[in-house]
């Protein structure tokens, strides 16, 4: 059973998890860009790949001042095995490809949830460059998701509305 975290201890931990669901994030979303057989959903990943990457070196500039290197612990375990294994099959067929969206999307969430948490915690201990880092994370990984859901939606809907005959030998 793990230790209780408290004070300092329990916002390195928080930017551990951030920095590592990031990096899965990061990593998920460049195999995706590549994978994803739908063009728009392909594009729309491709394109948040830059945004992932400088929200990954942010958190581990402040993650800094607490320890945080990125420490994988059972959260972020779980989920860059999800990651990578979901990724790994997806450009076997377009069902595995929308496992691997919606994966993607999970880990967007999770990174809205856990920028939310860092705001508030700025908030409470004052520090204002983590507090400005957060909000903008947060607002950035909220839209981030929501065009991520909206995408998978209408793939969605590609591969519910294909024909068995005109299926690719890939769907």
């Amino acid at each position: 059973m793990s230790e209780a975290k408290y004070g300092r201890e329990f916002i390195k931990h928080e930017f551990d998890e951030a920095i590592s669901i990031q990096s899965v994030t990061v990593e998920t979303a460049r195999k995706l860009a590549d994978a994803h057989p739908e063009p728009a959903a392909r594009r729309l990943i491709k394109g948040m790949v830059r945004d992932d990457e400088r929200q990954l070196r942010e958190l581990e500039q402040l993650g800094t001042q607490y320890g945080a290197s990125g420490k994988v612990e059972d959260v972020a375990e779980v989920l860059r095995d999800l990651a990578r294994a979901t990724t790994e099959s997806a450009s076997e067929a377009e069902s595995e490809a929308y496992e691997a969206h919606a994966v993607l999307l999970a880990l967007k969430r999770k990174q809205q949830d856990s920028a939310g948490a860092v705001l508030k915690i700025a908030r409470a201990i004052r520090d204002t460059e983590m507090r400005d880092a957060a909000r903008t994370m947060l607002r950035e990984t909220k839209a981030a998701a929501q065009a991520l859901a909206d995408s998978l939606a209408d793939f969605a809907v590609v591969i519910a509305t294909r024909e068995p005959a005109r299926a690719s030998s890939k769907g």
